[in-house]
């Protein structure tokens, strides 16, 4: 019978200096290791990767909204600034 076979390897990176400081607030936060915030974090982000399709927007309309006029985001902000 074959046991599991779990294959590690260890590496170096650079990171931002903030960034790393964060992570190991975080994973102090959480009670667990560096490396294991390190693999939920690549594992999550590999994962909507791999399926080929970032998740779906599902729009909501309703009556009224912006006028026509408002064709970019700048437009967008500057009609709502008017409207309140």
């Amino acid at each position: 019978m074959y046991g599991i076979m779990v294959s590690c390897m260890k590496t170096t990176i650079d990171m931002d200096n903030d960034l790393l400081v964060a992570a190991k607030k975080a994973a102090i936060d959480e009670h667990k290791p560096l490396r294991a915030l390190i693999e939920e974090g690549l594992r999550l982000r590999l994962a909507t990767k791999a399926g080929g399709q970032a998740r779906k927007i599902r729009w909501v309309v309703a009556k009224g909204g912006a006028p026509s006029e408002v064709r970019d985001r700048e437009a967008m902000y500057e009609w709502v600034r008017k409207k309140t």
